[in-house]
């Protein structure tokens, strides 16, 4: 590609890294919990095929938002169809890790308060530093855990 002037290559490479920064931010993860046991289909429409029920709490991730349908994927990435209205903005996390260890602090020679199963669900509370979340478990406890041992975030 041939440019007339630098001014020219300057607006050519700003307007490419601008494309990059929106793709990114378009592209960002969206997680949300599913609000109560749900039934998902295979496309968005309840005369469409039911896969299986979703538990609820479980967190999912959004990937096609459709009027009053979202397309997800859970955490062991199978694909399905639900209903917008079955969504939580809550969002939970779920365990992915042998056993997840819930410190006190964002540290890992944090006192440990808690650990949790695969497949547990752990509300988020609010993002750590790099590489932790706080979480809080049903029964209350709550603390740091790393963001490698969750899933949902």
């Amino acid at each position: 590609m041939k440019f007339r002037s630098s001014k020219d290559m300057l607006r050519y490479a700003l307007a490419f890294i601008s494309t990059l920064l929106l793709t990114s931010a378009v592209n960002a993860l969206d997680y949300r919990s599913v609000a109560e046991a749900a039934v998902l289909y295979d496309a968005p429409s309840q005369r469409a095929k039911p896969l299986f029920v979703i538990a609820a709490g479980t967190p999912v991730e959004t990937i096609v938002t459709l009027d009053t349908w979202i397309k997800i994927r859970d955490m062991n990435g199978d694909l399905a169809w639900i209903e917008r209205r079955q969504l939580a903005d809550q969002r939970n996390l779920q365990v992915r890790a042998a056993r997840a260890q819930i410190r006190t602090n964002a540290d890992e020679s944090a006192a440990l308060v808690f650990e949790a199963e695969p497949d547990v669900l752990l509300e988020l509370l609010e993002p750590g530093p790099a590489g932790w979340t706080r979480v809080r478990h049903r029964d209350g406890q709550q603390g740091f855990v790393k963001t490698t041992q969750i899933w949902g975030f």
